[in-house]
């Protein structure tokens, strides 16, 4: 069994007792990349079951930049598992293995970036069936925290991250293809909403089954990560973040990070948004924009990893 690092336990991996707030949300996130097809994704569903319904977003990027992509609201009325809208979540083995599917329509986008008209690329993108069974397998530990009632944490109050070996196959539009990669998964619960953060940027990446790292900053690009080597997890304790913003649409191009670990020693990261997708949140009125992209880095101009770039801002902070 994968080590388990904060205060948790194996059965954190599963659902959680629903809690009282309206807003209480219970969600799980896979992405996954396979650097020998430059092909990848993400899987996300937040059960909501105070509120009637989940959330729930699944995308595929192909190695052309184009993507198929679908989001819905499901309904449900319970927190027992993740299992909506064609996605089904299976825990095989807790903080070791877990299986995540999803079969039904997704639009086909050429140019993913013309979801930021969701209402036209909804209405003028085909849709294809596609076919997501793929297996993530722990090469790092489960790390994460438990938090406490009433501590003002309307975000992320419970949360778990591990670094796991992808395998299994994809069904893109007829087309069968094997899959094979890394990825991160995430597993929060509490109260949750997306607009109770003011702007951050979450930046994953996998190298190999020894190597990965998660870098979270704040707007300004400051903040912190770690390196899973292994079994072990090493404090990446600044990170100091540089973003190249497209002029015409503010979508983030490509960014170069410098990381001084616990150690002293600095390391640099690059990265190259290889296909992006603007999604939105939009909640009493507030528009929470997230900026999602595929990415290739580089670590210290040698070593090539892929994952994602997340950006996400209020509305009114662009």
């Amino acid at each position: 069994m994968a080590k388990i690092i904060g205060n948790l336990t194996p059965a954190d991996d599963y659902t959680h007792p629903l809690g009282p707030e309206k807003n209480f949300n219970e969600s799980v996130y896979f992405n996954f990349f396979d650097p020998t097809q430059k092909r990848g994704g993400f899987l996300r569903i937040g059960n909501r079951a105070n509120e009637g319904y989940a959330e729930m977003t699944v995308i595929v990027w192909n190695p052309d930049g184009s993507a198929y992509f679908t989001y819905a609201k499901p309904e449900i009325d319970n927190n027992d598992r993740w299992a909506a809208g064609g996605i089904d979540i299976e825990i095989a083995e807790p903080t070791e293995r877990i299986l995540t599917r999803y079969e039904g329509k997704a639009l086909f986008l050429e140019d993913p970036k013309v979801m930021e008209n969701p209402s036209e690329a909804f209405k003028n993108n085909p849709r294809r069936i596609i076919r997501i069974d793929l297996e993530h397998v722990a090469v790092g530990p489960l790390y994460g925290h438990v938090g406490e009632p009433g501590d003002g944490n309307e975000f992320a109050r419970s949360h778990t991250e591990q670094h796991m070996k992808v395998s299994g196959r994809l069904m893109l539009a007829g087309e069968e293809l094997d899959f094979s990669g890394w990825g991160l998964r995430d597993h929060s619960w509490g109260p949750r909403f997306w607009q109770s953060t003011p702007s951050y940027r979450w930046i994953t990446c996998n190298f190999n089954n020894n190597l990965g790292l998660i870098l979270t900053t704040n707007g300004d690009g400051i903040g912190k990560g770690l390196f899973q080597k292994g079994q072990l997890l090493e404090k990446i304790e600044a990170v100091s973040l540089k973003t190249e913003f497209d002029e015409t649409f503010g979508f983030h191009k490509s960014l170069e990070a410098e990381l001084k670990l616990a150690s002293g020693t600095i390391q640099h990261l690059s990265g190259k948004v290889i296909s992006y997708i603007p999604l939105r949140n939009r909640r009493s009125g507030a528009n929470t924009r997230i900026g999602e992209g595929m990415t290739e880095y580089r670590l210290d101009d040698g070593l090539i990893g892929y994952g994602l770039s997340e950006y996400l801002d209020q509305a009114e902070s662009n």
